[in-house]
């Protein structure tokens, strides 16, 4: 790999020294989401136009056409410079135990709140049982979860962008390049080179990213407007304060164990929390994520292995969520849960929140298999939340996007890669992936 020079951390890579806060990307990004909201509000007919849900999607379609280029570089070239195989296994390993033991806290602390803010009581709203009808029926069980990570083409995978299938391969390939030796030197760097060519492009697409977060945005609050929230805001706003609970109590615990702050963390990705803010999709700023976890001195395979895998294992927001909404229904409903009923969520949501992974709407899929397994009666109460959703997926994709990154750190301390001291240095340091080039890309 080649070394990064710490002073070339302390300043936006590859610009000059004093750069104009107008080019700094997370003061663009804010400006595009404040607009974005004043334009929804002042105008929302036009605002709900498709050309205005065109300019967020546009953009989280440019991001995802960039993810499975980059997992593959970033997972092959990862391996590929690994001395022995029995250390990608040990990541792996590790990061499925996190994953587990972060998600239970996530979903155990969701049924906490719901049990003492009780959100849904008093509430009494009709409720059509039509409007959810398409997410019940799709049941997707762990065993077909399982058949579908394999693809049924190489270039169907990468077609489809579907993250594990592109995962699974890029390991297989990652592990038959390692086996090959010197034989494989040349296409490991011919790989490498790659992936510098990703990041440059990816650095292009960024620019794109305040006009994404003002159209998303936009559209959003035109839309649905704050009317839409009525009755509903208190779940709202209970699913915020515990997400931030779980973020400043859960994760700052690890994140201390571990030798960081986790406010100095979330100040390092602040552009990347932006971006999701902007456009609900925790994927818009997987690259982005990927570069900077790299930049702290986590490294390929951990960041290649943990992120991706943790995009599908570790969606701690989507497990408060589960839990929460749960609940919600359950109390407006009138339908009382016991404790054995509450050990069933936590059970079922856990799983179903694997199986789930990949489909459209898999939150609400989830969440149906949940309320189905704990008491059907519960499932037409899932047409309550389809107002407030959008209002939620914005915290749901925060709260992912920042326990995945911690989870990175967690598993490379673990390997001994990065020390405290060196990792609170490298959150001090400031790092504009707006201004990166080829050359910059650490290797």
């Amino acid at each position: 790999m080649v070394a990064i020079n710490p002073e070339n951390l302390a300043k936006p890579l590859g610009a000059p020294r004093a750069v104009p806060f107008y080019r700094i990307l997370y003061v663009q990004v804010l400006i595009g989401i404040l607009l974005g909201v004043l334009f929804g509000w002042l105008w929302p007919a036009t605002a709900s136009a498709d050309w205005v849900k065109a300019l967020g999607d546009g953009f989280i379609k440019l991001i995802k056409m960039m993810i499975a280029p980059i997992i593959f570089c970033t997972v092959v070239s990862g391996i590929a410079h690994v001395s022995s195989a029995q250390k990608v296994g040990r990541i792996g390993v590790k990061a499925l135990v996190y994953f587990e033991v972060v998600s239970t806290f996530a979903l155990v602390l969701g049924l906490v709140i719901g049990n003492l803010v009780q959100p849904g009581r008093g509430i009494a709203d009709k409720v059509d049982a039509g409007a959810v009808a398409k997410y019940v029926g799709q049941e997707h069980s762990t065993v077909q979860f399982l058949l579908d990570l394999i693809p049924d083409s190489v270039v169907g995978g990468f077609a489809r962008g579907d993250v594990l299938q592109v995962l699974l391969f890029s390991i297989l390939f990652g592990f038959a390049l390692l086996g090959l030796g010197s034989r494989g030197e040349s296409l490991t760097k011919l790989i490498d080179d790659v992936a510098q060519a990703v990041f440059g492009v990816i650095a292009i697409v960024m620019r794109a990213a305040p006009i994404g977060a003002f159209g998303a945005m936009a559209y959003t609050v035109g839309r649905y407007g704050p009317q839409t929230l009525g009755n509903l805001l208190g779940l709202v706003a209970t699913f915020y304060l515990t997400a931030i609970l779980f973020i400043v109590i859960v994760l700052g615990t690890i994140a201390r164990l571990a030798g960081f702050s986790i406010f100095k963390f979330l100040a390092y990705i602040k552009d990347e929390l932006l971006i999701v803010l902007g456009t609900s999709s925790s994927e818009s700023a997987l690259p982005a994520l990927m570069e900077k976890l790299e930049r702290l001195g986590c490294s390929k395979p951990v960041v290649g292995l943990v992120v991706p895998t943790g995009y599908s294992f570790n969606l701690d927001g989507t497990n408060i969520y589960m839990t929460l909404a749960t609940l919600f229904v359950a109390q407006a409903l009138g339908v009382p849960l016991n404790l054995e009923e509450q050990i069933t969520i936590l059970l079922v949501a856990m799983v179903a929140s694997k199986g789930a992974s990949g489909i459209s709407g898999a939150g609400f899929i989830t969440l149906a298999a949940t309320l189905a397994a704990v008491n059907p009666i519960l499932v037409p109460g899932m047409a309550m939340l389809l107002g407030v959703d959008k209002f939620m997926s914005e915290c749901r994709a925060l709260t992912n996007i920042i326990g995945n990154g911690v989870a990175t750190i967690i598993v490379s301390r673990w390997e001994k890669e990065i020390d405290p001291r060196a990792l609170r240095a490298a959150l001090e340091k400031t790092v504009d992936t707006t201004h990166f080039t080829a050359e910059d890309q650490p290797l």
